[in-house]
């Protein structure tokens, strides 16, 4: 396995994206620490992954309280033996424009997006220094590269990540650390689901209005299907494994064509027609 003997940090394990990550790591061979503010998260990830066959630990933390944040680095090294990877995926969504977001609400969600990347990537930096073989991967999303409208504050954070990530990565290049970024995208719902289930939880269907969202955004991506957060999950195995060796202050995108459809192509157009 891919990443036999290695220890991953991943912030922000809910069943969706992060969970998604978790599990593929844990899959390739990597031992999880499962980080969340909100402690089912990360006790639900964590025992889904023992139940699999893999090593993991559960750690409440918020990501923006730098006491907290050591604690949780110390414990992952003393529970695990160190730390050879670094997911920052913890964010939080706030769907509000610049108009009528309040300063508290874009304090906080740019302070669990940016201040939690920055308080993991330095508390982490000298375990991953001393590994030998460290990455940081940070969870963009298209937002970040685009000007979405009424998603200000997530949108801002996201796009800073991408700098970040190409400082961190010249600052930690002659430690052997790497860090690059992942860009997802709108995801399909249907595998976070299933995941919520399996790991025990009650899960109401979609109200239709969101089931006409998704199916909206899947109808305006070339690929015309909604990636995976196990499509994500591949995409972290490859950037944290030694198959990425060379690979640093990069983005990945994992979009199906997302953010390279030029702005007025309708993919419909030219999709193939049902007989």
């Amino acid at each position: 396995m891919k990443l036999q003997g290695r220890v991953a940090v991943i912030t922000g394990c809910s069943p969706n994206i992060g969970g998604g990550i978790a599990e593929a790591l844990a899959q390739a061979g990597a031992a999880i620490v499962a980080i969340d503010n909100v402690e089912a998260n990360a006790v639900d990830c964590a025992r889904a992954i023992q139940r699999a066959g893999g090593s993991a630990i559960a750690l409440t933390c918020d990501v923006t309280d730098g006491d907290q944040v050591h604690d949780a680095v110390a414990r992952a090294e003393a529970e695990l033996g160190g730390v050879n990877i670094l997911v920052n995926s913890a964010a939080t969504f706030n769907k509000k424009g610049v108009r009528d977001m309040s300063l508290a609400e874009w304090k906080r969600q740019t302070g669990i997006i940016l201040d939690g990347t920055f308080l993991f990537t330095k508390h982490c930096a000298e375990p991953l220094i001393r590994s030998g073989n460290g990455v940081i991967i940070n969870i963009i999303s298209t937002a970040g590269h685009q000007g979405e409208p009424n998603n200000i504050a997530y949108s801002t954070a996201k796009a800073g990540l991408l700098n970040f990530t190409r400082s961190a990565a010249m600052e930690l290049a002659s430690h052997r650390v790497r860090v690059v970024s992942l860009t997802p995208t709108a995801t399909d719902p249907k595998e976070q689901e299933e995941r919520a289930r399996r790991w025990g939880r009650a899960i109401d269907p979609l109200p239709p209005i969101l089931v006409s969202l998704f199916d909206r955004f899947r109808r305006r991506i070339p690929m015309q299907r909604l990636p995976r957060p196990s499509d994500y999950g591949a995409a972290a195995v490859f950037l944290a494994s030694d198959d990425a060796a060379m690979i640093t202050g990069s983005d990945l995108s994992v979009d199906a064509g997302a953010l390279a459809r030029y702005w007025a192509w309708e993919p419909e157009d030219s999709a193939p027609k049902q007989p």
